[in-house]
């Protein structure tokens, strides 16, 4: 019998597999994981329908909405801190690319909320224009390495990207959003801190908890390491309530269809700039699928949180948007990587 490699156990051990089941042979689990996307989907969009329009429940409705305002953000930082859990810090060095992706972000973000804030407009683009700001904003996906990784890129590039992308928008929300979206009772320095005060903790607590608990703490860091896979379910459940969120957005709206068909356009129209731009400066520095992933895959449950909770609610059918589009662009990219492995293998096989 072959013996395992030994870096293979290593590895085994580090990302706890010897303390969890083997979870892919269970049909139901692999059924559920393949399809939680629209699993999360419909079941938010289910719960808000039958909250909404079963008058019983009505006295249930002010307890809820304020147990989802409380446990969306805790659901995010639980997300992130099982993912940057498994981060080796020695391995998170920022390259030229990152750079430059970072600086399209800040560019591209400004750029929108300027002509939010000085070129007239009506309300309708407005949504539009706050949605793609959102979505240009927002950081990566904690899954971005992931998928980075199935098609041969680099997951510790992205795992630097994610954090870095993380900063930025903890510091570009909080000032930005109050000045393209500022409210009579609220001064622009609270609006400022008051945002300040949710998002920094959010995007950059996780990380610095996992590095504490590293250091200071290594039997409960090993012990949330074992658990990482469950980041996963995590973001099932945080997208199935933001998807109730932008569906009860959208039900509330006097907006006209069309402002809906843009504000999703919009998204598409950012994701596929998103993707395109990652690759083409990823790909300068050897790092094509990186970049693209980098750029293009979102978190978007922080997305649709951030733009429902701080801006117009209905900007949230941006990011809501934009989870089918960078999915389907996923999708197909995987699938063309399955294809040429195919072609592959054929001429051996014959």
């Amino acid at each position: 019998m072959q013996k395992p490699h030994p870096e293979a156990a290593k590895q085994r051990l580090r990302s706890g597999k010897n303390h969890l089941p083997d979870m892919k042979q269970n049909p139901i689990i692999r059924l559920l994981k393949d399809w939680t996307l629209p699993v999360a989907m419909v079941t938010g969009t289910l719960a808000y329908f039958v909250l909404s329009r079963t008058p019983m429940l009505a006295p249930l409705k002010p307890g809820i909405e304020g147990i989802v305002n409380v446990l969306t953000p805790l659901l995010i930082f639980a997300q992130l801190l099982l993912t940057f859990c498994k981060v080796e810090v020695r391995e998170l060095r920022p390259k030229a690319w990152h750079g430059w992706l970072l600086l399209f972000q800040a560019a591209a973000c400004l750029l929108m909320a300027a002509l939010l804030k000085w070129c007239p407009m009506n309300e309708v683009y407005r949504e539009v224009f706050e949605g793609l700001m959102v979505c240009l904003i927002c950081p990566t996906a904690t899954a971005a390495g992931v998928v980075a990784s199935k098609r041969g890129g680099s997951a510790s590039s992205l795992t630097t990207y994610t954090l870095l992308s993380n900063l930025l928008a903890a510091v570009a929300v909080p000032l930005v959003f109050p000045w393209v979206e500022p409210h009579a009772d609220v001064s622009f320095v609270g609006a400022f801190l008051r945002i300040l005060g949710k998002v920094f903790p959010l995007l950059l607590m996780p990380f610095l908890t996992a590095c504490l608990l590293r250091a200071f703490l290594p039997s409960v860091h090993r012990w949330l390491t074992s658990f990482h896979g469950a980041a996963f379910y995590l973001w099932g459940v945080a997208l199935a309530i933001v998807s109730g969120q932008t569906v009860r957005a959208l039900a509330n709206s006097s907006a006209p269809v069309y402002a809906e068909v843009l504000i999703a356009l919009g998204g598409l129209a950012a994701c596929c700039i998103q993707f395109y731009l990652g690759k083409r400066t990823g790909g300068r520095y050897g790092e094509r699928i990186s970049g693209g992933q980098a750029l293009g895959q979102k978190n978007t449950v922080l997305a649709i949180w951030m733009a429902y909770t701080y801006l117009n609610p209905l900007s949230s059918v941006g990011p809501g948007s934009y989870v089918l589009w960078q999915n389907i662009i996923n999708s197909w990219q995987l699938w063309k990587k399955r294809k040429r492995e195919q072609a592959a293998t054929c001429p051996s096989q014959a």
